[in-house]
């Protein structure tokens, strides 16, 4: 017999643990008798699992696309990306427009302050990813510029 004081939210409670077991607890509660059945948790079984192999052997390639792709570098096109995960307040291209390298093409809300989100190189933006008000993760791809 084990016999415990506890004080939950200022409620005094004295509680006496009569018989025990793996399946079942007889105890008191302030003199109330309670028999209190045990719920055994379920382990999960790790047979569908599989660890990655330490040696890398070239497998065929089902036909669904990567559900992460990266642009390729060719045909002169690069992504301005995230450099941290924020939210975009502005806008400062359009689709078209001619940019210098180290120009401000959006600001990005990060962690209380404002971030300026620059063109890494000089030349036309061809695609805005993003709109305004549009959480992003860092690295997301936010303009093209060719």
């Amino acid at each position: 017999m084990k016999e415990f004081n506890y004080t939950i939210n200022g409620t005094p409670y004295r509680v006496v643990v009569n018989k025990s077991d793996s399946e079942m607890v007889e105890l008191e509660v302030n003199g109330t008798p309670y028999s209190v059945e045990l719920v055994q948790k379920k382990k999960k079984s790790l047979a569908g699992v599989k660890r990655p192999s330490t040696v890398s052997s070239p497998t065929p390639q089902s036909s669904s696309t990567p559900l992460v792709t990266r642009p390729s570098g060719v045909s002169g096109k690069s992504s301005v990306q995230s450099p941290l995960p924020g939210v975009i307040l502005d806008i400062r291209c359009k689709v078209g427009d001619p940019v210098k390298k180290g120009q401000t093409l959006m600001i990005l809300e990060a962690m209380k302050m404002e971030n300026n989100i620059l063109a890494n190189k000089n030349g036309k933006v061809t695609d805005i990813l993003v709109q305004k008000g549009d959480s992003v993760l860092e690295g997301a791809d936010l303009v093209i510029i060719e």
